[in-house]
């Protein structure tokens, strides 16, 4: 039941951000949970597997270049989802950065003390 609600939740702010951020589009909510599922999906495998290839640079740049590698992954998330655009590495960068932030804004409203219980 979690893992549907963080899925949604997901969703909810790939929306969000495709309000908020010029660049970035979504036709519909449909098209926001599949981007958010392809998100999760890549992240955890391709987006994975290069920020452990680029940590030196990681390092040297002080954590700042994993803003980067976010990016690629939501540009590249956007080439697999149909109805789910990313036009520009500005808005793909500006839009990652945000996601991150309104994803784990909604998980703290609905959780909120999920992380104290454990």
């Amino acid at each position: 039941m979690r893992l549907l609600l963080n899925w949604v939740l997901s969703g909810l702010a790939v929306w969000i951000v495709a309000h908020v951020v010029p660049g970035v589009y979504v036709s519909g909510p449909l098209a926001a949970l599949i981007a958010a599922l392809v998100i999760g999906f890549i992240n955890a495998t391709i987006g994975m597997l290069l920020k452990i290839l680029t940590f030196p640079l990681t390092l040297v740049t002080l954590g700042l270049f994993w803003f980067v590698i976010n990016a690629l992954m939501l540009k590249f998330a956007s080439a697999l989802v149909p109805g789910f655009q990313v036009h520009g590495f500005f808005a793909a960068f500006v839009g990652a950065i945000l996601l991150s932030l309104v994803n784990m804004m909604l998980k703290w409203l609905v959780h909120p003390g999920h992380d104290r219980e454990r």
